[in-house]
This record gives structure tokens, sequence and C-alpha cells, in this order.
């Protein structure tokens, strides 16, 4: 269900090129979390890279929102970017696998146009 690639990459350069890259696929970043900032900021140390985006394809979002509300739970899709083992990891949910959870599987095919752009996304990053 987790789909994680490695990239030599820094932390801070992907998070540069993250917007450019999602955009060029017309996927639209709804947010991005500095998880290591946040819980700094909450005065709980953590020294490691994590940064999570929030990114979305909104014409699959209004199918699946469409077919059932209960979805928005999964909504938006996340890539989180983090630093492990000397590499940068680029890291996503399988958006087939999660839809599955919903029992709709009329919306199979939503689900796997996202999940091959999210993946390209992830690839190009790399």
């Amino acid at each position: 269900m987790l789909h994680i690639v490695e990239s030599t990459r820094s932390v801070a350069e992907i998070l540069d090129r993250f917007p450019k890259v999602t955009a060029a696929h017309k996927f639209g970043v709804l947010g991005q979390h500095d998880l290591r900032l946040k819980l700094k900021e909450k005065g709980i140390p953590f020294d490691r890279e994590c940064t999570v985006f929030e990114i979305c394809s909104p014409l699959n979002a209004k199918a699946v929102l469409e077919a059932d509300m209960a979805i928005s739970t999964a909504l938006p899709c996340r890539v989180s970017v983090y630093s492990e083992g000397g590499f940068t990891k680029i890291a996503t949910l399988s958006p087939t696998r999660l839809l599955r959870v919903f029992g709709h599987p009329e919306l199979a095919p939503a689900a796997a146009e996202v999940e091959k752009t999210i993946y390209a996304i992830m690839d190009e990053l790399r």
C-alpha cells in the first residue's frame, strides 16, 4: 500500500521542484506541512526533515466525491518527502488500494489515473 522512491537529491531541492513538477502534471498543491517545524512550534524537538504535501486532481476529486462524500476522509492525496539512511525518500499511499476501502469498484479507473500520475510525479522528482 505504501509506494516509496529514493533520490540522491536533497530534501530542499525536491521541495523546491515539487510545485512545478506537480503543476506540469495538472495537479495542485493544496497544502505543505513541515513536520519538523510543526513539532518544534509545539516544543517537541525533532531533527529529521519531513515535509508532507497535500495534492489534488480537481476533476478526479469531484468524481469520487460525487460518488461518496465519505471518500473526503482520504482526500487530498498526500506525498511525503523526508531524509532517511542517507537518501531522500518520496512516499505516498496507493490511491487504488486506499479507494478500495470505500467499496466503489466503479471508481477504480479514476483512482488508477491518479495513482499513475502521482507515481510519475514522484519519479520525475527523484
